[in-house]
C-alpha cells in the first residue's frame, strides 16, 4: 500500500484543526463561515481596512445592479452616433473601439457584479443550510459516542462479573 500524500493546499493552522476534529470529534464544534466572516481577511480589521472594505461594498453594492447597467447603456449611446459616422467613412477601429470600451465594458461591469452577487448570496444560503446539517449531525455523533462509552463501561462490568462468577 502506497503512502498517503497530502494534495490540498491548506494553511498548516487547517491542517491542524483538522487533525484535532479527528482526533477528538466530540470536542469539535461547527463553525458558519459566510462572506461577511471572512471580510476582514481582506482589507484588515485596522480601521483603515474597515473604511476601505466599506467603501468598497459600497461601491460594488452601487455598481453591480441592473439599474447601473442601464444608466451605462444609457451614457454608451452618447458616443454611439459618432462610432457609427466613423464606421460609415470605412474607419471600423472606431466602431469596435465603441463597442469594447464603451459598451461592453460599462454595461458588462455591473451585470457581472450583480451575477457575482446573486452567487455570493446562494453560497452564503449553502453554508448557513449545510451549517445547520453539520450541527445537527455533530450533535448526533456526539450522542452516538456517549452511547458507545456507555455500552463500552457496561460490556466491562458484564466481562468483570463473568470472570468473578467463572472463579
Amino acid at each position: 500500500m502506497s503512502e498517503h500524500v497530502e494534495r490540498r493546499k491548506s494553511s498548516p493552522a487547517h491542517r491542524d484543526a483538522y487533525a484535532r476534529a479527528m482526533a477528538a470529534p466530540a470536542d469539535h464544534k461547527p463553525r458558519l463561515i459566510t462572506s461577511k466572516t471572512v471580510g476582514p481577511q481582506v482589507h484588515g480589521s485596522g480601521p483603515i481596512g474597515q473604511f476601505n472594505a466599506r467603501l468598497a461594498v459600497r461601491i460594488t453594492k452601487g455598481v453591480g445592479t441592473m439599474w447601473a447597467a442601464y444608466v451605462f447603456a444609457l451614457i454608451s449611446f452618447v458616443s454611439l452616433p459618432a462610432a457609427l459616422a466613423a464606421f460609415g467613412r470605412g474607419d471600423t477601429l472606431s466602431g469596435i473601439t465603441w463597442l469594447s470600451q464603451s459598451f461592453l465594458q460599462l454595461v458588462l461591469l455591473p451585470i457581472i457584479i450583480v451575477g457575482q452577487n446573486v452567487s455570493a448570496a446562494a453560497q452564503d444560503a449553502r453554508a448557513e443550510a449545510d451549517h445547520e446539517t453539520l450541527t445537527a449531525l455533530h450533535g448526533i455523533n456526539i450522542h452516538q459516542l456517549q452511547l458507545l462509552e456507555q455500552q463500552k463501561r457496561i460490556l466491562a462490568l458484564l466481562e468483570r462479573s463473568n470472570k468473578t462468577a467463572a472463579e
